[in-house]
């Protein structure tokens, strides 16, 4: 820590201060490696360090509510998009959060399964398959190829997240599943909904296809 130049000026001020201190600022620079004038200029900034200082704070608690909201912890990613859907929205870049989770230890969760990999393993595939479509999403008759998506739906000043299932032949929802987060498990019920409701007209060679 003390490689950093605004840490030695720190160190410098902090034993300048002291009534014992018996070596002069000159000497103190020399010693920890910076320049006099930089020193000098690191303390005529004190205001706008301290200005910074607020500014970050007031953005950091910002932050804090956007990942604790809903009551579970969010990725920096998931902290942008509900300051973005703030009935008054908060345009911070994903470059600030992390500076400034950084700055004051906050931690995104350990990153979950992929919820698509999780359906994969629901309708008994062992891997994720390779593209087999080729985009010919309709060539392929009723019930062969069905297409999945989730978006967002803005109610009441906050979103709602749906879930779906479309054959892309005939354009029919198979499933769907509304959520008021992206964390619940909401994907795998839509595979669920799927099943109970349609296992007599799918077979083995029905494909899931997503984006």
């Amino acid at each position: 820590m003390l490689d950093k130049p605004d840490k030695k000026f720190e160190l410098i001020r902090e034993i300048v201060s002291k009534e014992e201190n018996v070596l002069s600022i000159t000497e103190l620079c020399r010693i920890a490696g910076v320049s006099r004038s930089g020193y000098y200029r690191w303390v005529n900034a004190e205001d706008m360090r301290q200005a910074r200082e607020r500014r970050d704070q007031e953005d950091f608690s910002l932050i804090l509510q956007a990942y604790q909201f809903r009551g579970y912890a969010k990725g920096i990613r998931g902290i942008h998009m509900r300051l973005l859907h703030l009935p008054e929205p908060i345009v911070m870049n994903v470059k600030k959060i992390q500076r400034l989770m950084r700055k004051y230890s906050l931690y995104c969760p350990i990153r979950q399964a992929s919820p698509y990999r999780r359906m994969a393993k629901a309708i008994r595939t062992n891997t994720v398959e390779d593209n087999l479509l080729n985009r010919e999403f309709e060539q392929h008759g009723p019930r062969k190829v069905l297409l999945t998506d989730i978006t967002y739906i803005p109610y009441h000043g906050v979103f709602c997240y749906l879930s779906t299932i479309l054959d892309a032949y005939t354009k029919q929802v198979l499933a769907y599943v509304l959520s008021p987060s992206l964390e619940l498990d909401f994907v795998l019920e839509r595979v669920n909904i799927l099943v109970r409701e349609h296992s007599v007209s799918l077979d083995s060679q029905t494909l899931i296809h997503s984006d």
